[in-house]
C-alpha cells in the first residue's frame, strides 16, 4: 500500500491542475469485473487521487475492441479471450498484456438443438455452425473438429456477433452454436436447446486484460490501481455470489440466478502474466494460422507483457518468475 500510495502522489504531481488523464476503457457484456468495478464506481474512485476521468464503451466481442485499441480508441481493454490477442499480435498492435485470468474451460460450450442428430463431434459434419471470430470460442470450434478428425472445410460456418448468432440459433438457421457465458447460461435451460459439451479438455479459455502499450509506459501507477482493483472484484465477486448477481443481472438483461450460474463457471481470479502462464497461447496461434486465418505466423512469447517489478513492458520470453505487484505476489496466486 506503501507504494500504491507514494505512486499516486507522484502521479498527481505530474498532471497538469485541472487537466485530467483521460483513461479510456473498453469492455464487453462478458467482461464481469469491469461491469462491476464501473457499477460500484470503485474504480473511479481509486482512480481519483491521480486526476484520472475515466470513458467507457462498449464492444459486441473481443476483436472490434482491440482493434479500437490498435487504433488509439481505446487505452485498456477489459478481458478478452486468449484468442483475440493473437489477432491483435497479427496485426502489428501495439499492446501489452496486463493481468490474466485463470483458466475456465466449461465457461464455453457447444450448443445444438434439443432433438438435432447431433450427439457428438464428429456429427457436425456438414452442419451449420455459428461462432464469434476471433473470439475463445473460435479456438475451441477448431479444437473441437480437429479432435473428431475433421477440418473448418468440413462444416458450414458463420461468423456472427453473439447476438445475432442466438438470434440463427433460434431461428434454426443454424445447427450449432459455439457460445461463452453469459450466454451459454442464458439458453442452457430453454426447452429447445441442449448442451452437446463444454470447452473441458478441448480449450483452457484463459481471458486477458490488455493496455495501449504508450499509455501503461506513460501511466505505470494506473497499470498498478486498475490491476489491484481487478484483484479486489475478483475475490469479491466468488466470495458474494448473489450480490454480483444482483449488480449484473440487468447490466447482462438476465434474471439473477442465470447470472449466477454463469459466474460459477468463471474463476475470476486474476494474475499478473508470466511465461509460465502462457502456455495456449502459441497452440492458438498455430491452429488459426494453419486454419488460414491469421495472415502470417505468429510467435506469441515475442508479445509484451507487464512486468510489475520493473514496472514496465516486457518480452513475454524475457518476463521476471516473479511478478510483483502493491498488494502481494501475483505469482501465489490461484
Amino acid at each position: 500500500m506503501a507504494l500504491l500510495a507514494s505512486t499516486a502522489i507522484n502521479a498527481v504531481a505530474q498532471t497538469p491542475s485541472g487537466t485530467p488523464v483521460k483513461l479510456r476503457i473498453g469492455y464487453q457484456k462478458s467482461s464481469t469485473l469491469i461491469a462491476i468495478l464501473k457499477a460500484r464506481g470503485t474504480l473511479e474512485k481509486a482512480v481519483a487521487p491521480l486526476n484520472v476521468r475515466i470513458e467507457w464503451s462498449e464492444f459486441a466481442s473481443g476483436l472490434p475492441l482491440t482493434e479500437a485499441l490498435n487504433a488509439d480508441a481505446v487505452d485498456y481493454s477489459a478481458d478478452v479471450a486468449d484468442t483475440v490477442p493473437v489477432f491483435a499480435q497479427a496485426a502489428n498492435a501495439n499492446f501489452v498484456y496486463v493481468a490474466q485470468e485463470t483458466p475456465s474451460p466449461s465457461a464455453q460450450a457447444v450448443i445444438v438443438h434439443r432433438d438435432a442428430p447431433i450427439h457428438s463431434l464428429a456429427d457436425l459434419k456438414g452442419k451449420r455452425i455459428a461462432v464469434t471470430k476471433a473470439a475463445g470460442v473460435h479456438y475451441l470450434l477448431l479444437s473441437a473438429l480437429s479432435r473428431a478428425k475433421l477440418t473448418p472445410a468440413d462444416v458450414k460456418i458463420s461468423y456472427l456477433a453473439p447476438a445475432d448468432a442466438r438470434a440463427a440459433f433460434e431461428r434454426n438457421d443454424v445447427d450449432a452454436w459455439f457460445a461463452w457465458d453469459p450466454y451459454v447460461a442464458s439458453v442452457e435451460l430453454d426447452a429447445g436447446a441442449r448442451i452437446l459439451m463444454r470447452g473441458d479438455g478441448l480449450a483452457s479459455y484463459q481471458r486477458y486484460y490488455l493496455a495501449s502499450a504508450p499509455f501503461a509506459q506513460k501511466y505505470p501507477q494506473i497499470v498498478d490501481i486498475v490491476f489491484k482493483q481487478l484483484v479486489e472484484a475478483g475475490v469479491w465477486t466468488k466470495a458474494h455470489p448473489q450480490d454480483a448477481a444482483k449488480i449484473l443481472a440487468p447490466v447482462w438483461g438476465l434474471d439473477q440466478a442465470t447470472v449466477e450460474r454463469a459466474n460459477s463457471r468463471r474463476t475470476y481470479a486474476v494474475r499478473a502474466v508470466v511465461a509460465k502462464n502462457f502456455g495456449e497461447q502459441q497452440a492458438i496461434s498455430d491452429s488459426f494460422y494453419q486454419a488460414k486465418l491469421l495472415p502470417k505466423p505468429v510467435d506469441t512469447m515475442s508479445a509484451l507483457v507487464w512486468d510489475f517489478a520493473s514496472r514496465k513492458a516486457v518480452a513475454a520470453n524475457t518476463a521476471t518468475s516473479a511478478n510483483t505487484v502493491a498488494g502481494g505476489d501475483t505469482a501465489k496466486q490461484p
